[in-house]
C-alpha cells in the first residue's frame, strides 16, 4: 500500500497524517506527528454485527510508552501494566465527541488504540492522539458520521494560545480542549483560574476555524486513502402492532412522568409498563422480539413527553421552572474525628465529602512520559457506590469516577493555597449518598464546605452547577436552557455542561453536546444561566460556613516550618544524621531540612511539633549578651563552672558569680546536671560565653 500523507499548519509547525506504512492489518491506521510528539491511532471492529445492541459497544484505549520519551517504567516488572488515570481521562476525552457520531445499527464492536510512540516532552501528545483517532476511523470502512477534530486552546500571558508548550500551559490563566465537527462544538473540557464568561466564549470561538481546517484535512485523507464503508445492516420491522399500544400508552406515561420524587417517579412509570404489557400480553406472544421493542417504545414516549413539556410549557417532571435550582441544604463538621467534613445536597443528589490533612510523605506521586516524577499535594477522590441510586453492585473506581473525580479537582485546584503557605498534602473524598443528576457538581461544593471546615485557608468559595439543554428542528431554532439538571434530563437532553467558579470567575468547563453543534446564542445563554445558578449556590453555602475555620482539626497533624542559614544546615543535621535523629527522638516529631534552609517539622500534635521547633532554634541561634538561659551544668572546676547554655555551646560561670556573699566551693551552689538560669553577661575576644548566677536570679 501506498504511503499517503495529509498535514495541517498549526502555529509554527505541521501537523501531519500518514497512513499506508504502519500497522496495515487494522481497518484503519493513522500515524500523526507534530514536531517531536507522534502517536499511532488504529481502529478495528468485530466480524459479524450483534442484532440485539441497541448501543454503540465503542472502547477507546489511550496508552503512553516509556520508551516515546526515553524512559524505563518503574516498578518491578519494568513494564507498562494497567492504565494510569492520565490514559483513562484521555481515553474519555476521544471517546466522548466520537461516540455519538458512530450508527447504533451498525453493531460491531470497535475498538480505537491510540498510542504515544515519541514524546519530545514540549508539545502535549493527547491532541494529536484526538485527532489521530478520528482520522483512523474516518479512512476505515467502519461509519462514522465525522470526522471530529480537537484542539487545546490557553491563555498566555492574556493572549490565545492554540496548542501551546507544557511550559505555556503552567503559565496560562486558561486551558481548555475544545473539541467538533466541521457543524460546530461538541465538546469543551478544561481549568481556569478564575476567567470570566467572556474569555471562556471567546477562547472557544477560537478554536472553531482550527477545528474546520482538521476536519477538512481528514476528509482530503479520506479522499486519497480512505476505505468503501461497511454496509449497515438494515432492518425490516413491522411496527403497526404498537400504535394502538402508542395511543393508550401515552397519557398514563405522560401522567406517571411527573410524579414528584425521582424513587416515586421510577416507581410509578414501572407500574404504568406493567400494566401495558398486561393488557397487551397476547400481541406479546406473539413475537419474542416485541418486547424490546415495547420497552423502546416507553423510552421513546418519555423522551418525547419531557421535551415537549419543557419546550412548550417549560415545567420539568419535577416541577422546576427552567432556570430554577433544587432546594439545598449545607452541613458542615458532622463526622467528629475526621479533620473537615461536610454534606451538601441538592435536590436527591447528595455529597459527604471529607477533607484530610497529611505531610509532605502523603503527596501523591506521577511518574508521566511527560517529564520527570512528579508530586501533587492536592487530590480529589470520587466514590460513587450503588446503593447511591438505590441499587446493588461492585463497589469499584471505574472510568466514570476518575473522571467525574479529575473534574471536581480541577474545579478546586485553583483556590487552594500555595504549598509554602500552607504545607499540608490535602485529600479530599466525595461519597456520593444519593444522586438525580450532577454528583459531580454536588462534589464540588461539598469538597469546597469540607475544605473550610478543615481549617484549609481557601482563596475564594467555589460552586458548580450542571447545565441541560432541549432543542427542536435542524436549525434549532427553538430551545430551553435547563439549569441544575435531573439525570433523566441529561439522559433525554441534548447537553450536559458543567461550569465551576468563584464570584469572580470560572475554575472548570465540561461541555458534552449530543447534537451537531451549538450557536454561539446558545453557549451564552447557558453561560449567564449557569452564572446566576452558581450564585444562588454560593448563597446558600455562605450561610452554612463563609470562611475557613481559623484552626485545623486537634486531629490533623501540626506543621511548623522555619528557615536557618545555610551554614546551620550540617549543625542540625550533626554527624551522620545524629542531631537530627535526637531531635525527632525527643520530641516524637518528623524533621526535614532542605538545602535552602527550609526546616518543615510534622509533628502528632501541637506540642510535639513546637517541642522540635524549640530545639531546632536552640541548635542554630546565637547566644545573645544581656538574655538569661536555663543552662545544665556540665562540669565544676575549683575557679566556676561550665554550663551548657545552647545544644554544644557552653560558658565559664566564675565562682565569684554564684552568690554576693564569697563562696568558698562551687559545689556548694552547684552540682553536675543540675539546670539553673544563668546570664549572659560576655562574649570575650576569643568568643568565650561568660555567665552569672547571681545576675539571673535577680533578674528575676
Amino acid at each position: 500500500m501506498e504511503v499517503k500523507k495529509v498535514s495541517v499548519r498549526i502555529g509554527e509547525s505541521d501537523l501531519v497524517f500518514e497512513t499506508g506504512k504502519i500497522a496495515k492489518q487494522t481497518n484503519g491506521t493513522v500515524y500523526a506527528y507534530y514536531e517531536g510528539s507522534a502517536v499511532i491511532a488504529t481502529v478495528c471492529c468485530g466480524k459479524e454485527p450483534n442484532e440485539a445492541l441497541d448501543y454503540v459497544p465503542l472502547s477507546v484505549e489511550y496508552n503512553e510508552k516509556y520508551y516515546a520519551a526515553g524512559k524505563i517504567p518503574g516498578g518491578f516488572l519494568k513494564r507498562e501494566s494497567r492504565p494510569k488515570d492520565k490514559e483513562i481521562l484521555v481515553s474519555r476525552l476521544i471517546d466522548r465527541p466520537m461516540r455519538p457520531l458512530f450508527d447504533k445499527a451498525f453493531g460491531r464492536e470497535i475498538q480505537v488504540v491510540p498510542t504515544v510512540v515519541s514524546s519530545d516532552m514540549n508539545n502535549t501528545p493527547d491532541i494529536i492522539a484526538i485527532n489521530a483517532a478520528s482520522a483512523a476511523v474516518t479512512i476505515s470502512d467502519i461509519p462514522f458520521n465525522g470526522p471530529i477534530a480537537a484542539v487545546r486552546v490557553s491563555m498566555v500571558d492574556g493572549n490565545y494560545v492554540v496548542n501551546p508548550t507544557f511550559s505555556q500551559i503552567e503559565r496560562s490563566t486558561l486551558d481548555i480542549i475544545v473539541a467538533g465537527t466541521r457543524d460546530g462544538i461538541t465538546m469543551v473540557e478544561g481549568g481556569a483560574k478564575e476567567v470570566s464568561e467572556e474569555v471562556m466564549l471567546e477562547a472557544i470561538a477560537t478554536a472553531q476555524p482550527i477545528i474546520t481546517k482538521l476536519c477538512d484535512a481528514q476528509i482530503e485523507l479520506r479522499k486519497i486513502a480512505g476505505k468503501d464503508k461497511l454496509p449497515i445492516p438494515q432492518k425490516t420491522v413491522d411496527l403497526t402492532w404498537l400504535e394502538p399500544v402508542r395511543e393508550y400508552a401515552h397519557p398514563l406515561i405522560k401522567e406517571a412522568s411527573f410524579v414528584k420524587g425521582k424513587m416515586e417517579r421510577y416507581a410509578a412509570l414501572a407500574k404504568v409498563q406493567g400494566e401495558i404489557r398486561e393488557k397487551f400480553a397476547a400481541l406479546l406472544e406473539e413475537d419474542p422480539k416485541r418486547d424490546g421493542q415495547l420497552s423502546s417504545l416507553f423510552e421513546d414516549l418519555e423522551y418525547e413527553i419531557l421535551r415537549a413539556s419543557i419546550l412548550n410549557d417549560g415545567k420539568r417532571t419535577d416541577g422546576r421552572t427552567v432556570d430554577q435550582i433544587r432546594p439545598i441544604t449545607c452541613e458542615v463538621g458532622l463526622l467528629p474525628r475526621t479533620h473537615g467534613s461536610a454534606l451538601f445536597t441538592r435536590g436527591e443528589t447528595q455529597s459527604l465529602a471529607v477533607t484530610t490533612l497529611g505531610t509532605a510523605s502523603d503527596e501523591q506521586m506521577f511518574d508521566t512520559i511527560d517529564g520527570e516524577k512528579t508530586f501533587s499535594s492536592f487530590m480529589l477522590h470520587y466514590n460513587f457506590p450503588p446503593y447511591s441510586v438505590g441499587e446493588t453492585g461492585r463497589l469499584s473506581t471505574g472510568r466514570r469516577e476518575i473522571g467525574h473525580g479529575h473534574l471536581a479537582q480541577r474545579a478546586l485546584e485553583a483556590i487552594i493555597p500555595s504549598k509554602e503557605s500552607f504545607p499540608y498534602t490535602v485529600r479530599v473524598v466525595s461519597e456520593i449518598m444519593e444522586s438525580n443528576g450532577s454528583s459531580s457538581m454536588a462534589s464540588v461544593c461539598g469538597g469546597c464546605l469540607s475544605l473550610m471546615d478543615a481549617g484549609v485557608p481557601i482563596k475564594k468559595m467555589v460552586a458548580g452547577i450542571a447545565m441541560g439543554l432541549i432543542t427542536e428542528g435542524a436549525d434549532y431554532a427553538k430551545y430551553v436552557v435547563l439549569s441544575d439538571i435531573l439525570g433523566e434530563e441529561d439522559h433525554l437532553g441534548d447537553m450536559d455542561f458543567k461550569v465551576t467558579g468563584s464570584r469572580d470567575g470560572i475554575t472548570a468547563f465540561q461541555m458534552d453536546i449530543k447534537i451537531a453543534g451549538v450557536t454561539p446564542e446558545i453557549m451564552k445563554k447557558a453561560l449567564d444561566q449557569a452564572k446566576q445558578g452558581r450564585m444562588h449556590i454560593l448563597g446558600i453555602m455562605e450561610q452554612s460556613l463563609n470562611a475557613p475555620r481559623t484552626e485545623i482539626s486537634e486531629y490533623a497533624p501540626k506543621i511548623l516550618t522555619m528557615k536557618v542559614d545555610e551554614e546551620k544546615i550540617g549543625a542540625v543535621i550533626g554527624t551522620g544524621g545524629k542531631t537530627i535523629k535526637a531531635i525527632a527522638s525527643q520530641s516524637g516529631a518528623e524533621v526535614n531540612i532542605a538545602d535552602d534552609g527550609t526546616v518543615t517539622i510534622y509533628g502528632r500534635n501541637n506540642a510535639s511539633a513546637q517541642l522540635a521547633k524549640d530545639l531546632v532554634k536552640s541548635i542554630v541561634e546565637e547566644p545573645e549578651v544581656g538574655r538569661i538561659y536555663e543552662g545544665t551544668v556540665k562540669r565544676i572546676m575549683d575557679f566556676g563552672a561550665f554550663i551548657e547554655i545552647l545544644p554544644g555551646k557552653e560558658g565559664l560561670c566564675h565562682i565569684s558569680k554564684l552568690a554576693k556573699t564569697r563562696v568558698q566551693n562551687v559545689e556548694d551552689v552547684l552540682k553536675v546536671g543540675q539546670v539553673v538560669p544563668v546570664k549572659l553577661i560576655e562574649i570575650d575576644r576569643q568568643n568565650r560565653l561568660n555567665l552569672s548566677y547571681i545576675d539571673a536570679l535577680e533578674s528575676k
